[in-house]
């Protein structure tokens, strides 16, 4: 596992990570990666509530409900973390984890 952190640029409202080679958003790619293990907030890991939101659909539970406060509540680690664990040590980059 790797520890990407974050690059803020707060002209923009903007935060990305160095992901394979090429600067990606955090909001837009590492919240919906397979990879993404979660936000690194102070000195804990907090897992990615989007990937247990996903467990949660897969058993039957509300998923447009779960999914959206799922992405809320990532939104609001990036904001106060400083970086991505990431579990892609191959370097293939962005994997959605919404394909079968």
């Amino acid at each position: 596992m790797k520890t990407l952190e974050f690059h803020r640029d707060e002209a923009k409202d903007r935060v990305t990570v160095a992901c394979a080679d090429r600067e990606v958003s955090v909001y837009s790619h590492c919240g919906y990666c397979r990879h993404c293990a979660g936000v690194r907030v102070g000195k804990r890991t907090i897992p990615a509530p989007q990937r247990q939101a996903l467990t949660g659909v897969r058993q039957g539970a509300n998923p447009d409900d779960n999914l959206l406060n799922a992405a809320v509540m990532f939104n609001t680690l990036v904001r106060d973390g400083s970086a991505i664990e990431c579990e892609d040590d191959a370097g293939e980059g962005f994997c959605s984890m919404y394909r079968y």
